[in-house]
């Protein structure tokens, strides 16, 4: 048993979990990322005290059920996979309040991730989400949404009744039309560049924006005959700065 509860295994090639790490019972962190993994014993249910587990970058094109028996599980790493769909029985995770399940083949947001009543974390980016179904709101522990690169042509309309977020990132989709967001009190960051967005979302006072007219006031105020003289310099200094050469936003 590592003295840290803690093992790595990440990058090491491995093919097949290894079933002696399932008699480390006491185990709390259990990296396995970047491997070839697809499948999991049924002998893993025995790491009740696992709160980390990291399969991201792996084959799986199913979640293996064992998982959901990990209930004490807090961060759970799925990127970088071939899901289509999370397992119903996901929900018996009610400790999950990181849930990683970006780069996936995931056309909608699985349901189940709206029973995950503490979740606080949620990145799905880079997937082929279109929309994001209304129970999300429900969330109410949920800070951070991170959407982008997806298909998204439209804000989706539940987070405009999330006034408990803070970060919203949809950066690189095709929304064209942004709503106001002034209304979200617990915004801090809003995340829109690389959309062919004709406006940008308007904020409450404080909340940084990052996109195209990002620059700009929340709510611009007029310019007095002052400023007008103060010449062309000044009113370059107010345009936007170019647009960042990648749309790779981390986190």
């Amino acid at each position: 048993m590592p003295i840290d509860k803690m093992l790595d295994l990440s990058g090491r090639q491995v093919r097949r979990f290894p079933v002696c790490v399932c008699s480390f019972s006491e185990l709390v962190k259990l990296y396995l990322s970047n491997n070839s993994l697809s499948h999991l014993p049924p002998e893993l249910e025995q790491l009740q005290n696992l709160q980390i587990l990291a399969l991201d970058f792996n084959n799986f094109h199913t979640l293996p059920q064992v998982v959901c028996t990990l209930k004490q599980l807090c961060i759970l790493y799925l990127g970088n996979n071939k899901l289509g769909d999370l397992p119903a029985e996901m929900y018996q995770l009610q400790n999950l309040k990181t849930l990683w399940i970006e780069s996936n083949r995931l056309y909608h947001l699985p349901n189940v991730v709206c029973e995950l009543k503490h979740l606080k974390t949620l990145h799905a980016g880079s997937n082929a989400l279109r929309s994001l179904p209304g129970q999300l709101q429900y969330l109410t522990e949920l800070r951070t949404i991170w959407l982008s690169s997806n298909l998204l042509t439209d804000f989706p309309p539940v987070l405009l009744h999330m006034p408990f977020l803070e970060v919203i990132d949809v950066d690189c989709n095709t929304i064209y039309d942004f709503p106001s967001l002034i209304h979200l009190n617990g915004l801090k960051l809003v995340i829109y560049d690389r959309n062919p967005c004709r406006n940008a979302p308007k904020v409450a006072k404080g909340v940084h924006r990052v996109g195209r007219w990002s620059e700009e006031s929340p709510e611009p105020r007029k310019r007095s005959g002052m400023d007008k003289d103060k010449g062309i310099e000044d009113i370059n200094s107010l345009l936007p700065p170019p647009p960042a050469l990648s749309c790779k936003v981390s986190s």
